[in-house]
């Protein structure tokens, strides 16, 4: 839709009873496997509810960006992601224009002798527009309202920041040769920041905040039984407590809750009952990303937790 003019806030987006309480909100993202606590599940509540942007941050692996892919599907809504890398600019995350269509349509009509239409406006216009991820989800017109994930702002530069000012304040985004763009629906937007900079207070204004921590041994144990059922619960704990030990560790990258599942199901592929050393020296890779990190924990450092975790049980 586009509009020269001002214009109020897009439309409100209809409430689903998914959605309508924070307790609702737990259940429909249990039933989708995502074990959500109540502070998680308040801050979506709140920014469905006040048509807010919601900045997760946190460490990598601990579900930010699993959480805007289970809302798309708890909405029954479709999701558009822009992942963000430094260097993003708007060609790549709002729109551009497409240059061989704009080159053919020339030629066709000098072709036909109507090169004299060959003006601005002909060439310029909304058919010759190619719509990036911010583009598409302020322009849908399916009568549903997207789930827009900014996957890693941190990682953009400050300039793509300021940007985004105004389509986060308003829903809006101008593109010169058309005029002003804007949403119909309100789209549902998560933004997630692994904190590897500051994101700008003046983007932070504009978003309501939540920051996932590690879950605690209970909720992580609960969360590796709901997504690989197939897990005995005994290596489950062992598991669990053994990444939690990790987490104490002096290490370049702790594993996250990511982790902990994909270390789940590759010990149920190779059969294993349970943690014993040679198993967990042969896994670490799965846990650990850097071989600094492997090569510090396996041997004896995986004796010592198994061990201290033993005693402890």
């Amino acid at each position: 839709m586009t509009d020269p003019q001002p214009a109020g806030r897009p439309t409100r987006a209809a409430r689903t009873a998914s959605t309508a309480s924070v307790e609702a909100i737990q259940a429909s993202f249990r039933a989708r496997d995502y074990i959500a606590d109540r502070s998680v599940a308040t801050a979506v509540f709140l920014a469905l509810e006040l048509e807010r942007p919601l900045l997760l941050e946190g460490e990598a692996g601990v579900g930010k960006t699993e959480l805007a892919k289970v809302l798309a599907a708890t909405l029954g809504a479709p999701l558009i992601r822009l992942q963000c890398y430094e260097g993003l600019d708007v060609t790549s995350a709002v729109y551009e224009w497409n240059y061989p269509r704009q080159m053919l349509e020339i030629r066709l009509l000098e072709a036909r002798g109507e090169a004299d239409r060959a003006t601005a406006h002909n060439i310029f216009g909304p058919d010759f527009l190619i719509r990036r991820p911010l583009l598409q989800a302020l322009d849908a017109h399916d009568g549903v309202a997207p789930v827009l994930l900014i996957d890693e702002i941190d990682r953009a530069d400050e300039e793509f920041e300021a940007y985004l000012l105004e389509i986060l304040s308003d829903f809006q985004v101008t593109v010169p040769e058309i005029g002003t763009i804007r949403a119909e629906l309100t789209p549902r937007v998560i933004l997630t920041s692994n904190r590897t900079r500051e994101v700008h207070d003046a983007l932070k204004r504009r978003c309501l905040y939540h920051w996932i921590d590690y879950p605690s041994f209970e909720r992580e144990l609960e969360i590796v039984l709901t997504r690989v059922p197939a897990a005995p619960e005994r290596l489950a704990r062992q598991i669990v407590a053994f990444v939690h030990r990790l987490r104490d560790a002096d290490l370049t990258k702790v594993p996250g809750v990511a982790e902990t599942l994909d270390w789940a199901s590759a010990l149920l592929a190779l059969g294993a009952a349970e943690l014993v050393p040679a198993v967990v020296d042969d896994t670490l890779g799965v846990v650990l990303k850097y071989e600094e990190d492997v090569r510090g924990v396996r041997g004896e450092g995986v004796r010592q937790i198994l061990e201290e975790l033993a005693a402890g049980a």
